[in-house]
């Protein structure tokens, strides 16, 4: 059983999952402070500062649920357009448009590499290729 334990603890993926976790903390803590002290004090020159906090009705507290709507969706559009937009665009010019390494045997639809001739799997002469006589 601790064999076991200790297997699934050093598998790669639990490893990554907890490293996402420390990151995602870390990086939360920075959108938090960028939205709180960039956004929100640019947002209050211009339309003063919303705070919703005194809704009330009855008990429940509708302007606190509202000030964290509000700030969940502050938060995403600057993750959007501070990190995500960027980084697509980064990406989308660092690809190369490569040919595709393999491709699909009409015959029995098994993987093949791109510049096969026959088929490993079948043995099926593939379209458009001449086989050296034997």
């Amino acid at each position: 059983m601790i064999g076991e334990f200790r297997d699934f603890v050093l598998r790669g993926n639990v490893l990554d999952l907890a490293v996402a976790v420390v990151i995602g903390a870390a990086f939360t803590a920075i959108v938090s402070a960028l939205v709180e002290f960039v956004i929100m004090p640019i947002i209050g020159l211009v339309g003063g500062s919303p705070d919703y906090s005194g809704i009330v009705w009855g008990p429940v507290q509708i302007g606190s649920f509202l000030n964290a709507v509000i700030s969940f969706l502050l938060i995403a559009l600057v993750v959007f357009l501070v990190f995500v937009k960027p980084m697509n665009m980064a990406m989308k010019r660092l690809k190369t448009d490569e040919a595709p390494s393999t491709k699909t045997c009409p015959e029995c639809y098994g993987e093949i590499p791109a510049a096969a001739r026959r088929c490993r799997y079948c043995t099926v002469v593939l379209e458009g290729t001449t086989l050296p006589a034997a």
